[in-house]
């Protein structure tokens, strides 16, 4: 006897979840308006303008390096107190203000975001950004007193770049404040992909890493966005040539068009990653962003949902010798479409496939600092 054919197509889904919820839902639910079905063609979104997280209205990006020291700072600003989520999955993480974004707490939004190579050093480029936004009238105030500066929100995660062959020797004076306010002051719509902000001293298995963004537009007007460091243990690439494990991911060509790794992997053969791990020393530090108004709540599940693409671009990832940390901001410029429960797995789903294609971004773009001999993508054969 034939077995019957389970096969569902995306728009019988969308309509069966509608249906459901309308019937769980009672009265409330009336008033909820099903999901509008994709239009024919092309279903799959396209990249932003930009094909950076600053397509995510609301969402700028300043970055501040330094060649000699072989490190930098990036830092994610939205235009207003929004709503943020972090998920830490690494076993070697460095953060600073996560546990302010738990729901259980008073506090579940962010002024900036930063991601800071410089290892435990790097966290201090929070303290710039905090000092720059509260001189400019930026922060948390329970209550407004004249003379009492208001209290900037700034979670942070870093990344260890310390020992790429850049000056170190910084003695009482560390330069990751200095970089924290430049950063923060060079917000933009635009910025520089690669060797930059905080992957400008980072490494990606064994190429040179990177700083990388994306983003997506979906047919029916959501953005979604990611910008990420990546200085992973693992490889991005896999062991049989130059092809990038988020390739399935890309779109026009934007690191290479090259097809996928081969199907079939050895289990233990992870291409071209680190040949010395070590705890603390390998992270890939993220943040998505999407222009959607989510609750805290529903910002985790996008932020959980998102991690997943980093296995898909990284090989492995989140190992005892990682620090991998993915934060997540609702900038809030449009409301969440109805049944919002499909809408965060929708949101969810198309950051974690815009982390990935980010990875690959940043290494593809990735270039030697002065003086650096690091492999680099473009320089290998094939």
């Amino acid at each position: 006897m034939k077995s019957p054919d389970f096969t569902v197509d995306r728009r019988t889904l969308l309509s069966g979840l509608a249906g459901a919820t309308s019937m769980l839902g009672g009265s409330r639910a009336a008033a909820q308006t099903k999901p509008a079905p994709p239009p024919s063609g092309d279903r799959r979104g396209k990249p932003g303008p930009r094909n950076l997280i600053t397509d995510v209205s609301g969402i700028t990006v300043g970055q501040a390096d330094s060649p000699a020291v072989r490190t930098g700072v990036t830092v994610i600003v939205p235009d207003k107190e929004s709503t943020a989520a972090v998920d830490v999955r690494g076993g070697g993480p460095g953060t600073r203000e996560t546990d302010a974004l738990d729901t259980y707490n008073l506090v579940h939004a962010v002024d900036a975001i930063v991601l800071s190579g410089g290892s435990v050093y790097g966290l201090a480029a929070a303290d710039g950004v905090c000092t720059w936004l509260g001189a400019n009238n930026r922060g948390y105030s329970a209550m407004a007193m004249p003379g009492v500066p208001k209290s900037p929100i700034v979670p942070a995660a870093i990344l260890f770049d310390l020992p790429n062959g850049g000056d170190k020797n910084w003695g009482l004076e560390p330069p990751y404040r200095a970089l924290g306010i430049r950063a923060v002051q060079n917000a933009s719509q635009t910025f520089a992909l690669g060797t930059a902000g905080a992957g400008y001293g980072a490494g990606a298995g064994s190429l040179k890493g990177g700083t990388g963004s994306a983003s997506v537009v979906t047919f029916d007007g959501m953005t979604v966005g990611a910008i990420v460091a990546v200085n992973s243990l693992g490889s991005v690439i896999g062991p049989d040539g130059k092809g990038f494990w988020a390739a399935p991911f890309e779109m026009n060509n934007e690191f290479g068009g090259l097809a996928p790794p081969a199907a079939r992997i050895g289990a233990d053969d992870w291409g071209s990653s680190k040949a010395s791990p070590a705890a603390r020393q390998n992270t890939t530090i993220a943040c998505v962003a999407t222009d959607v108004e989510l609750t805290p709540d529903e910002m985790k599940r996008v932020v959980m949902m998102a991690q997943d693409g980093l296995p898909r671009a990284i090989r492995p990832i989140h190992s005892p010798f990682d620090g991998d940390v993915v934060f997540g901001i609702s900038t809030g410029k449009r409301p969440a479409p109805e049944p919002r429960a499909f809408t965060v797995a929708r949101i969810g789903a198309l950051a974690a496939d815009t982390l990935t294609r980010a990875v690959a971004r940043g290494v593809f773009e990735a270039t030697n600092p002065p003086g650096a001999k690091t492999q680099t993508w473009k320089s290998l054969r094939g």
